[in-house]
């Protein structure tokens, strides 16, 4: 299993950045592809964006490109999501999430199975 912890999150004007980690427990990150989901109110969780383990393979959902950045670094098992030019549809609950399959390289929603417990992203108008 890997125990993940997510935080940055905020308080926002839009047109703003946030920076949002999450710290990875176990000997396993380098072997796996983790990806960021957020949820805003009423709506279902949506896959924002995903890196494979050597981060060979990025994946954005199209309502986040060019504008969020997704990055990590196996050396201290940590996940990056770089966000810029905020807008207030970006307000969400944000999930950092891992395939618990070492070395598959699809970016599937469905192939997240392990989560954090979530940080709060505001964006204001």
């Amino acid at each position: 299993q890997v125990q993940l912890v997510e935080s940055g999150g905020g308080l926002v004007q839009a047109g703003g950045s946030l920076r949002l980690s999450c710290a990875a427990s176990g000997r396993t990150f380098s072997m796996i592809s983790m990806a960021w989901f957020r949820q805003a109110t009423g709506k279902e969780r949506e896959l924002v964006a995903g890196v494979t383990r050597n981060s060979g393979s990025r994946y954005y959902a199209d309502s986040v490109k060019d504008r969020f950045i997704i990055s990590r670094d196996n050396a201290k098992n940590t996940l990056y999501l770089q966000m810029n030019s905020l807008k207030p549809e970006d307000t969400a609950v944000y999930y950092c999430a891992a395939d618990l399959v070492p070395y598959r390289t699809t970016l599937t929603p469905r192939n997240f199975q392990s989560w954090g417990q979530g940080t709060q992203v505001t964006v204001s108008s």
